[in-house]
């Protein structure tokens, strides 16, 4: 993200080919549309709560080749699109088991955006999964770059249980609770920090900023993280609704911050997701 930052992309990806199980022997498009109560950057989310719609169409070609373009906006900040993004990627099954994916997704931001990933608009990742007989491990490398560079790894482990139908035995309910554990640098946190200093003074809330020969002016130090860390503890619990070609989802993720989290980000966070999943 996701939020039509990778982490969504790599999700409208996966799911959708529960809605349609032959979809690699011809070309597919899929279109979504979700609600989420927060945006979520690898687990880490603001002081400032950002609720927020999304819409996302992406095109699957039977190579293992997919095109994607998305926007969404955010329920209580600005009155235009919070972000637009366009990806394209590439899976490569290697048997029934394993598989590896490569993508690049870039996104456009507005300016004085309250998003922790407007400092990285381009994202390249990198990710295999494998497939055991009773787990799904996934193994996913993130350089995220633009203003600020930053590397991300993220280790998840899920377990999908099938729960049975509802109302017939077409409409399929099943559940994939889920682990993922995230490592990476902050550099994105200072390009955060200084925006927000920003918007805080224009709206008359915070100090301005050192300008040249003004030494009554005060400035807010921010010093960026180098080092790498754990960022986030995430626990997923999501909840499907399948048929042929369509899927409904809702989600619910808890995520807990490394021991390093910095002060804007909330320590411990719930996410609740809704969305809806339409395969052509």
């Amino acid at each position: 993200m996701r939020v039509t930052s990778l982490f969504v992309l790599i999700c409208i990806t996966c799911l959708k080919v529960r809605a349609q199980q032959d979809s690699t022997q011809k070309t597919s498009l899929t279109l979504a549309a979700l609600y989420s109560t927060d945006v979520s950057y690898y687990g880490q989310a603001t002081t400032e709560k950002l609720p927020y719609v999304l819409v996302n169409a992406t095109l699957r070609f039977p190579v293992g080749l997919y095109l994607s373009a998305g926007s969404y906006k955010l329920l209580n900040y600005g009155s235009g699109l919070s972000e637009t993004d366009l990806g394209a990627g590439f899976d490569y099954n290697f048997n029934d088991r394993f598989k590896a994916g490569l993508a690049y997704t870039r996104s456009f931001f507005p300016s004085n955006s309250p998003l922790l990933q407007a400092a990285n608009e381009n994202n390249v990742n990198v990710s295999a999964n494998y497939t055991w007989p009773w787990l799904k491990s996934s193994l996913s490398a993130d350089y995220a770059f633009g203003q600020q560079q930053d590397v991300f790894i993220s280790l998840t482990h899920s377990k999908e249980i099938n729960l049975g139908s509802l109302f017939n035995k077409k409409n399929a309910v099943s559940i994939e609770p889920a682990v993922e554990l995230v490592a990476g640098t902050r550099h994105f946190y200072e390009s955060y920090t200084i925006e927000k200093s920003n918007r805080d003074k224009a709206k008359g809330k915070g100090k301005a900023p050192v300008q040249p020969g003004n030494s009554n002016s005060t400035t807010t130090v921010v010093t960026a993280s180098d080092s790498f860390n754990m960022l986030s503890y995430n626990f997923k619990l999501p909840l499907y609704l399948s048929r042929a070609n369509y899927m409904a989802e809702f989600s619910y993720q808890w995520s807990v911050l490394g021991a390093k989290a910095d002060a804007e980000l909330k320590s411990r966070q719930s996410f609740f997701g809704l969305g809806f999943y339409y395969q052509f």
